[in-house]
């Protein structure tokens, strides 16, 4: 039929029309969404696994799960605490270091980490150059511990006349070969000019179950890891190697006041996040980390492992690991220290 001849063509109603456009402009809409990338979540938008390079029980694990804990409640997600001891805490941070650097995998080191490079030849890491530095987490002096009835002292002056009494009969533990357990009672012995033998565990937590057990005579610890068996009596603490008596622990004297003023360590615990993690993600971390160690509850949960919130976070605490790495480079250097 000739195209003039077609019947006429009725044009549609008004309202159809108008529905038909809106209709494919959604459906525009919605062919652009589907094509696109979609937003990320805010962190953190899943579970959050932290790697903590030594077992259960000793003090960076004593700082991290009731900070992690806190950390859940705020957010609404799942903080995992993942143990991987071994090596004086490297095995862990080698393994940390080559996690997807997503937000979602977090490394929580210690002093530690600081002294490994001057123990460690070759380590499957560094600490300065793979990982990103979130933040300080807590600092706490060194005490020293004994095992009551292996070790019937009550105070410095005490210890040192039953070491010089008994010379090479005393051995202390750590957690390993090169933390800073083993590296304060290498000082101490330079200091005092005594000897005591090395025992290196794979953690704070072991060494302290044989020191409580009556296995070993003597730690030099991390006060949040000895905090509770303190207060409980299971060990004596002797003094803390700090220029201040510490938070909690008022009753417990100074190394100075034992006659050592020189003796000062502490152990620090540090939030580091895989390098290539994104800023967004890492300020989030910081954000977080700040808020949970701002609350009264982990106020009061540090003072009783005899510590204050600290207050250091970014490219100032990467600044401070960097200084700890040459000061404990000086220490390893002067005390002789070797793995054993």
């Amino acid at each position: 039929m000739h195209p003039h001849n077609c019947p006429p063509r009725h044009p549609l109603p008004l309202a159809t029309r108008a529905v038909a456009t809106l209709g494919a402009v959604l459906a525009a809409a919605a062919l652009l969404l589907t094509g696109a990338p979609a937003r990320a979540q805010a962190w953190p938008a899943k579970p959050v696994t932290i790697v903590v390079p030594f077992p259960a029980g000793g003090g960076t694990d004593a700082f991290a799960r009731p900070l992690f804990s806190v950390m859940s409640k705020n957010t609404g997600r799942q903080f995992v605490i993942d143990n991987k001891g071994g090596a004086g805490g490297t095995v862990g941070a080698a393994l940390a270091a080559r996690a997807a650097p997503d937000g979602y995998t977090l490394f929580m080191g210690a002093v530690h980490h600081a002294i490994a490079p001057s123990m460690y030849p070759k380590l499957d890491y560094n600490l300065e150059t793979d990982f990103v530095p979130v933040g300080l987490v807590s600092s706490v002096p060194q005490v020293i511990v004994v095992h009551p009835q292996r070790v019937p002292v009550t105070d410095l002056k005490g210890l040192l006349d039953h070491v010089r009494k008994h010379p090479g009969q005393l051995n202390y533990g750590s957690a390993g070969n090169g933390t800073s357990h083993h590296l304060a009672g290498e000082l101490f012995k330079l200091q005092t000019k005594t000897f005591i033998t090395h025992i290196p565990y794979r953690g704070a937590g072991p060494a302290l179950q044989d020191l409580i057990a009556g296995q070993v005579d003597l730690m030099f610890d991390g006060l949040g890891s000895s905090a509770a068996h303190i207060k409980a009596g299971r060990i004596r603490a002797i003094a803390v190697a700090s220029d201040r008596r510490a938070p909690g622990f008022a009753e417990v004297p100074t190394a100075a006041e034992g006659g050592v003023p020189t003796y000062q360590v502490a152990t620090w615990y540090g939030l580091w996040a895989p390098k290539g993690t994104p800023k967004e993600a890492i300020d989030a971390m910081q954000a977080e980390l700040k808020k949970a160690l701002g609350s009264d509850e982990l106020k009061a949960a540090w003072a009783n492992l005899g510590a204050n919130p600290p207050n250091l976070w970014g490219a100032d605490f990467g600044r401070f690991v960097g200084s700890e790495i040459k000061r404990w480079h000086e220490v390893v250097k002067g005390s002789g220290a070797k793995l054993d």
